[in-house]
This record gives structure tokens, C-alpha cells and sequence, in this order.
């Protein structure tokens, strides 16, 4: 089983369970204050971050002893397998806003991908074949700086997960000129879904193919 809580802007705490033995706290993307938001206390096991800007990388902001992971590579820890994808911040190979890594997270039978500050309008072939099935996807959709509710479609069809989490969009606090996560639903045809406060996933349960969920968190 896993646990999904939604911390603002792109920062996810997972908390894994694989056995007695493997137990994982995962944090993704914790951000300063500059954001407007404020960061809640959340502890790490492993902590990963997409790319070097304040809005992502505020590691101090995470307690305990994480194994910090800051690229693309391979990487083992608790019995978590993570794998850092290379990609864009931009539209122009990183030429605006350099680069981006995308996150796949291995655990209890189950394949999360984190796409990060995702600026390409489409993921390249290689892209889509290192990122391979996936459950559980947080995808960006506020625009701006990263991908719009266009875009961020249009990269749910090429990796067809069974559940999208919509992450960095506008939030009441945010000083960042976002869109609204009403854009995305709207764009998805799911207009009218209730935030939640966490996910809880199994393998077991997960939508069956072809029947893809939609679940907006609340942080």
C-alpha cells in the first residue's frame, strides 16, 4: 500500500510499505517560502528533486536523513527503485529554463512517475519508452512555467496511466501566475471532481485498463 499526500506546487510525500522490513518515506519537490506557500514538515527516507530552481530544491525544508537523488540515474534505497529520466524545463531543449528530471518510483508493485518542471510540449520516443507503464502519474498543469492543461493531455495519451494526479497549478497563496486545476479538468472532460486530502493505493485496486481516474489532491 501506498500513501499520497499533495504538499503544494509539485512536492509529494509517498509513504511506502514493500515488507516489515522496507519501509520508505519519499519526498518530491520541496519548496521555499518565496513560492507564497508555506512548506508543511514532512520527513524523508529519500528525497528527490526535478531541478535546481527554489521552487523544488528547498531540502533543508525535509527532516531526517534523506538519500537525496538531484538527476537522471539509477538508484536503489529501502527497496524502492528509482530511475531519473533526462528532459526539458522548456520547449527548446533547455535553452530557456535548462534541465528537468523525471522520476519513476518502483514500489509494492507499483510504478509512480513524477514528471517534474516538464516544459516539452510532447515526450520524445525514448522518453516514453524509459517511462514505461505507469500507475500513478503527477503531471503539471498550471502552464506558465512548465506544461499547460493542452500539453499536459496531450502527454497523458503517450503515457495512458491508470491515475493522474494534476500537481503546479494555482493555489489561493501562490504567487505564481498559474492556471487553475478547473482548466485541466475541463480539458479532460472531468469538470466536477472533489479534491481530496491523501490517495491511498494498492496494486490490487488500481483502475483497469482503458478506465483511467482522475483524483485532485488538496494540500
Amino acid at each position: 500500500m501506498a500513501k499520497i499526500i499533495w504538499a503544494g506546487q509539485s512536492c509529494f510525500q509517498i509513504e511506502v510499505s514493500n515488507s516489515r522490513d522496507h519501509e520508505a518515506d519519499i519526498v518530491i519537490d520541496p519548496y521555499d517560502e518565496e513560492t507564497g506557500l508555506k512548506m508543511p514538515s514532512l520527513s524523508a527516507d529519500i528525497l528527490l528533486v526535478s531541478h535546481q530552481h527554489h521552487d523544488h530544491n528547498n531540502i533543508k525544508a525535509v527532516k531526517g536523513e534523506p538519500f537525496l537523488v538531484e538527476g537522471p540515474g539509477e538508484y536503489e534505497v529501502k527497496g524502492v527503485f528509482i530511475q531519473g529520466i533526462p528532459s526539458f524545463h522548456d520547449d527548446v531543449n533547455g535553452k530557456e529554463r535548462g534541465p528537468n528530471t523525471i522520476y519513476i518510483i518502483e514500489a509494492e508493485e507499483m510504478r509512480f512517475c513524477h514528471l517534474g518542471d516538464l516544459g516539452q510540449k510532447l515526450l520524445t520516443d525514448e522518453q516514453v519508452d524509459k517511462i514505461g507503464a505507469v500507475d500513478v502519474l503527477m503531471v503539471p498543469v498550471g502552464g506558465e512555467y512548465t506544461i499547460d492543461s493542452a500539453s499536459a493531455q496531450k502527454i497523458i495519451g503517450q503515457i495512458d496511466p491508470k491515475i493522474v494526479i494534476p500537481m503546479h497549478f494555482s493555489l489561493p497563496k501562490s504567487k505564481s501566475k498559474l492556471d487553475d486545476v478547473s482548466k485541466f479538468l475541463k480539458a479532460m472532460g472531468k469538470p466536477s471532481i472533489a479534491p481530496v486530502d491523501k490517495l491511498t493505493v494498492k496494486s490490487s485496486i488500481l483502475p483497469k485498463e482503458g478506465a483511467m481516474e482522475i483524483v485532485v489532491l488538496q494540500p
